[in-house]
C-alpha cells in the first residue's frame, strides 16, 4: 500500500483513515485506493469558486475513468492504484463515474429538487463507495452494502450541514427539527434494512467506514438541534470505543 495514499487520507478524511487502520491489513490497499479516490472527487467541486473550473475538475476524473476503460492510466497518485484495483476486482466504471457525476450538486447553490434527488445524491456518493468497497474485498452485489452506505453518508452529511450552509448551500429540504428528526429516522431504517439483508463476511471491513453512523443518527433523532449548531459529534472516548467494538464484533 502506497504511503502517499495513507497520508492523503489521514489529512483529508480522518474518520475513514481511522476505519482503514482498524481494518485487517489485507483489506487496506483496496479500501485506501477507493477512499483516496472518494476524497479527491469530493473536494474537487470546492477547489474553486468558479463553477466552470469546478466542472472541469470533475470532468477530469470522469475522463480519467474512461481512459482506464481504454487501458490508459493518467499520471496521478490516486489513479494508478485505483486502476490496478479496477482491473484486479472488475469494478464497474459506471458506478465510479456516478460518484463523480453526483458531486456536480456541490458546485452550485441550488437546493435539492425533492426527496428523490437527495436520496439519489447519497446513494450515488456514499452508497456507491460502500458498495464498491465491499465489491473490492470480494463480495457479490448486495443491497445491504448500499443501505448501510446510504445511512453512513447521511450521518456524515448531517455533520456537514453547518459548513455547507456557511458556503452558501441549501443542504436540507426541511431544516426544522421535525424535518431533521424524520430524516435521521429514515437513516436508522436504512441501517435496519442493511442488517436484515446482511453483508458477506469478506465485506465487513468496508462497513468500518460508517462506524459512527448508528450513534450519530440516534443522536440526531433525540436532539435534532445539534445538526444546525454543529454539535452532532461523539466524544473521543465514544468514537474510539465504537470503532474498536465494531472491528472486533463485526456488528453494525
Amino acid at each position: 500500500m502506497q504511503t502517499d495514499l495513507l497520508a492523503l487520507i489521514e489529512r483529508g478524511d480522518p474518520t475513514r483513515f481511522a476505519a482503514l487502520m482498524a481494518a485487517p491489513p489485507a483489506a487496506r490497499p483496496a479500501l485506501a485506493a477507493l477512499y483516496a479516490f472518494n476524497l479527491e472527487v469530493a473536494r474537487a467541486p470546492w477547489a474553486s469558486k468558479e463553477p466552470m473550473i469546478a466542472e472541469m475538475r470533475l470532468q477530469w476524473w470522469r475522463d480519467a475513468l474512461e481512459d482506464v476503460g481504454r487501458g490508459t492510466v493518467r499520471a496521478h497518485e490516486v489513479m494508478q492504484p485505483l486502476a490496478d484495483l479496477i482491473t484486479a476486482r472488475g469494478l464497474p466504471l459506471d458506478n465510479l463515474d456516478c460518484m463523480v457525476a453526483a458531486r456536480r450538486w456541490d458546485i452550485y447553490s441550488d437546493g435539492f429538487e425533492d426527496v428523490a434527488a437527495f436520496d439519489a445524491y447519497l446513494d450515488d456518493t456514499a452508497g456507491s463507495l460502500m458498495w464498491l468497497s465491499g465489491r473490492a474485498l470480494g463480495a457479490a452485489t448486495g443491497q445491504g452494502l448500499r443501505d448501510f452506505g446510504w445511512a453512513a453518508g447521511l450521518a456524515a452529511y448531517l455533520q456537514a450541514v453547518p459548513e455547507l450552509a456557511a458556503r452558501g448551500r441549501i443542504p436540507l429540504l426541511d431544516g426544522r427539527d421535525v424535518g431533521i428528526k424524520a430524516l435521521a429516522e429514515r437513516g436508522l431504517a436504512r441501517l435496519n434494512a442493511a442488517r436484515k439483508a446482511g453483508v458477506e463476511p469478506c465485506a465487513r471491513p468496508a462497513l468500518l467506514g460508517g462506524w459512527q453512523a448508528p450513534a450519530l443518527l440516534k443522536m440526531a433523532v433525540v436532539e435534532p438541534g445539534r445538526v444546525g449548531e454543529g454539535k452532532l459529534h461523539l466524544s473521543e472516548f465514544s468514537r474510539r470505543g465504537r470503532l474498536v467494538w465494531q472491528a472486533f464484533t463485526h456488528r453494525y
